[in-house]
């Protein structure tokens, strides 16, 4: 069987939620990791977007022709759809997913921006950096109170959501990471830490050779 082929770049937080997903899920993809200053014809050619992630399916014996995907979230539920042996998607729950694609949305419209504006302001070291810091506080009190409830944010099983907003909690937390380590939110540090710490997080994070140095695609996903 053909392997679909995963467009990726290490430290883009959109693209390390996919392979999350893509390895949670027990899928195997051919990873081709890229750097945004030398976009590979072959990305520009099936996603114009030309961002990453993006995840070509090739055409089989189902599939007339090859099918792209070009978001993060889809591409996500695209690998639990395949296969979910730990129920990631909440199954059981018929209200589960459409509250989890809520939450992911909210961040991914309303923290991520405020989460750039911080992370400008220390880099430039504007004086308004404790006003966008504060900005993104009201979006991790929310997720503090949902872990002093569980011990991941639906319940006390992981799900869609945790793999979702983890890459964007792990660039909030290096922005100021002293007032990080001592700030209100001992929950969070503890459900950040597990991830960080898992090695589903080191295989997610492994370094791979630049493909258009190599042209040789690699095999990512739970069984390497």
């Amino acid at each position: 069987m053909t392997l679909p082929v995963l467009y990726s770049l290490r430290n883009c937080p959109y693209a390390m939620r996919a392979r999350l997903a893509i390895y949670a899920s027990g899928q195997q993809v051919h990873i081709r990791d890229l750097v945004l200053s030398n976009k590979p014809a072959e990305l520009l050619a099936v996603s114009p977007k030309a961002t990453v992630p993006v995840l070509v399916i090739k055409a089989n014996a189902a599939l007339s022709h090859d099918h792209v995907i070009d978001e993060s979230l889809a591409i996500m539920q695209w690998a639990f759809s395949q296969t979910d042996p730990n129920d990631y998607l909440h199954s059981q729950s018929a209200t589960a997913l459409p509250q989890m694609l809520a939450i992911i949305t909210q961040f991914d419209t309303e923290f991520k921006g405020l989460l750039e504006q911080y992370r400008c302001a220390k880099r430039y070291h504007e004086p308004s950096l404790t006003q966008h810091r504060q900005a993104c506080e009201q979006y991790l009190g929310d997720l503090e109170r949902r872990l002093t409830q569980h011990h991941y944010l639906m319940s006390n099983n992981p799900s869609l959501v945790d793999l979702a907003l983890m890459p964007f909690i792990r660039q909030f937390a290096r922005v100021e990471r002293q007032w990080y380590l001592q700030a209100p939110y001992p929950k969070l540090r503890q459900w950040l830490n597990h991830y960080l710490q898992s090695k589903m997080f080191t295989k997610v994070m492994a370094q791979y050779p630049l493909w258009l140095e190599t042209k040789q695609d690699y095999i990512f996903g739970h069984s390497q």
